[in-house]
C-alpha cells in the first residue's frame, strides 16, 4: 500500500464533517441541489425512462440490504442499478456541474450514489451526507486529473468519477482499508475509459459515460467488500499519481466546480453568454442578427453543426444552443426537446452563424472555456464581444440566488412548486448539525403527478 493511497484512505474513512471546511459544505449543499435540479427535470426525458425502465429489468437485488428506490419513480432495484439510472438520467440532460481542470463531471454520481447509500443508512444526518459528498467529489475530480495526466485518449467522466462512487461508499459502508484498496482497483479497471471526441462527433445517449462510472463504482465497492480484489489503482497509486493528491485535504475542489446556466455542453457556453451580452447591451432582438461569427477553442469548433434531430445532438450543437439563447432569451428543456427540435425560426438563425477555431482560445483549454463573438447586424452593424469566459465558474461564478433560481426553473414544472421548495430547504439546511438526511426521504421517491 502506498503512502499515497493510505492519505487518501485516511481522507475518505476518517475525516470528519467537523474536520472539513463550512465553505466546502455550504458548496455540497448547493451542488446537490443544483444536480437535484436536473434528476427531475431529467425524468421524464426519453434516455431517464429507458434508464430507469433497464434498472428495473437487469439491474434488481434479490436482497433488500443490497437494494435503493429510484428517486421521483419509487421502484426498488440495486444500489448499483440505482446508481446507474439515476447518473444516466442526469446526463442526458447536461445541466450538471462540472470541474475545469478534469474536462468533465463529478456531481452526476454523487448525487445517485448518494441517495443509493442512503437507503441503507437511515441515521444519516446532513452534515454527514455532505461530508460523504465532499469525499466524493475530491476523490473523484484528482482521478480525473490523474487519469488524463497518464493517457493520451480524452476519456470520458466514468472512467475516473467510478473511483469518487468507491470513496464515498467506502466511508458510508465503514469499509476497512483493504476493503477501499480492493474497490478502488476494481473500479479503475473496468471504468468506462470511452472516447469523448468520438461522443461529440457523433451525439447520442452515450453523453460522458457518467451512468456507467456510476454502476461500476457501487459495483467495485460490493464486490471488495464481499472479499473480490482488484489490482491497486494506478491513478492513486503509481508514482507519476502522487503529485495529484498532494494537496487532498487542503485544496478543496468542490468550492471550484462550474453550475451550468443551460443544459448545453459547456463548450458552447461562452459563445452563448458572448451572443447574449452583445444582444442585452445593444437591446437587440435575433430579428435585427443578420449573422454571427464565433470563434473558439478546437474542442467547441467540433460541435455538432447542423439541426439536432435528438436532444443529444441539441445538446451538443453550438450554432442551434446559441440560435435558441438569441431568439427566446433562455434555453429551457422544451427547447431541446419534441418540437424545439424542429423550430422553422430557430433553423434559419442557426445556419447564419458560423464556428471557427481560435488558436489563443484552444491554449486555455482546459483551464477555461472561452470564445468571442462578432455580431452583424441587420443595418450593418458589426458588434464583437472580446474574449469571453463561460459563466458559472470561478472565473464568473453564479450567485446562490441564480444557482436556487436554476433549481426552481428546472425542479418545479415537474414536480410542482411545493414540492420543489420543501427539497431546496432540505438540501440546503444539510449544513445544520442538527438536521437529518432523512428529512429528504417524503419527498423524493414518488413519482410526479401526471
Amino acid at each position: 500500500m502506498t503512502d499515497t493511497f493510505a492519505r487518501v484512505a485516511d481522507f475518505a474513512l476518517t475525516c470528519r464533517a467537523d474536520q472539513m471546511p463550512d465553505s466546502a459544505k455550504e458548496a455540497a449543499a448547493l451542488m446537490m441541489l443544483d444536480t437535484m435540479g436536473i434528476l427531475i427535470a431529467s425524468g421524464p426525458m426519453e434516455a431517464g425512462v429507458i434508464a430507469r425502465d433497464t434498472a428495473a429489468l437487469l439491474y434488481a437485488s434479490t436482497d433488500a440490504a443490497y437494494s435503493a428506490r429510484m428517486p421521483f419513480d419509487g421502484r426498488s432495484v440495486s444500489m448499483a442499478g440505482a446508481a446507474y439510472a439515476g447518473a444516466t438520467q442526469i446526463d442526458n440532460l447536461d445541466g450538471h456541474d462540472g470541474y475545469n481542470p478534469t474536462k468533465g463531471h463529478i456531481g452526476v454520481v454523487v448525487l445517485p450514489a448518494l441517495i443509493a447509500l442512503a437507503e441503507q443508512c437511515r441515521d444519516l444526518n446532513g452534515p454527514a451526507a455532505l461530508a460523504a459528498v465532499i469525499t466524493g467529489y475530491e476523490v473523484a475530480g484528482r482521478a480525473g486529473l490523474s487519469l488524463h495526466a497518464s493517457v493520451s485518449d480524452y476519456h470520458t467522466s466514468g472512467a475516473w468519477n467510478a473511483l469518487g462512487v468507491v470513496a464515498m461508499a467506502a466511508r458510508l459502508r465503514g469499509h476497512t482499508r483493504d476493503q477501499m484498496r480492493q474497490a478502488m482497483g476494481i473500479a479503475e479497471y473496468h471504468g468506462p475509459r470511452s472516447q469523448m471526441m468520438r461522443e461529440i462527433a457523433n451525439p447520442t445517449m452515450l453523453h460522458d459515460g457518467s451512468g456507467w462510472g456510476a454502476m461500476v463504482g457501487m459495483s467495485a465497492a460490493i464486490l471488495a467488500e464481499r472479499g473480490f480484489t482488484g489490482a491497486p489503482a494506478i491513478t492513486i497509486e503509481a508514482e507519476t499519481a502522487v503529485p495529484h493528491w498532494a494537496d487532498l485535504s487542503q485544496f478543496w475542489q468542490i468550492e471550484h466546480q462550474y453550475v451550468k446556466p443551460y443544459p448545453i455542453c459547456r463548450w458552447a457556453h461562452a459563445a452563448i453568454d458572448g451572443v447574449r451580452a452583445l444582444m442585452w447591451e445593444h437591446d437587440l432582438t435575433h430579428t435585427q442578427i443578420r449573422s454571427i461569427q464565433i470563434n473558439s477553442f478546437h474542442q467547441a469548433a467540433c460541435l455538432f453543426a447542423g439541426m439536432p434531430d435528438t436532444t443529444s445532438q441539441a445538446q451538443y450543437s453550438l450554432p442551434f444552443a446559441v440560435a435558441v439563447q438569441a431568439i427566446h432569451g433562455r434555453i429551457g428543456v422544451e427547447h431541446i426537446s419534441g418540437s424545439g427540435l424542429s423550430d422553422p425560426v430557430v433553423e434559419q438563425l442557426a445556419r447564419r452563424i458560423h464556428v471557427d477555431e481560435n488558436d489563443r482560445h484552444s491554449a486555455r483549454f482546459p483551464r477555461g472555456r472561452w470564445a468571442d463573438v462578432k455580431l452583424t447586424t441587420t443595418d450593418g452593424q458589426v458588434l464583437e464581444s472580446g474574449d469571453i469566459h463561460a459563466r458559472g465558474g470561478p472565473e464568473a461564478p453564479m450567485s446562490r440566488g441564480e444557482v436556487i433560481a436554476k433549481y426552481m426553473e428546472f425542479a418545479t414544472p415537474v414536480i410542482g412548486p411545493t414540492r420543489a421548495e420543501a427539497i431546496h430547504k432540505v438540501i440546503l439546511g444539510w449544513v445544520d448539525p442538527k438536521s437529518r438526511y432523512a428529512g429528504l426521504l417524503p419527498l423524493l421517491f414518488n413519482a410526479p403527478a401526471r
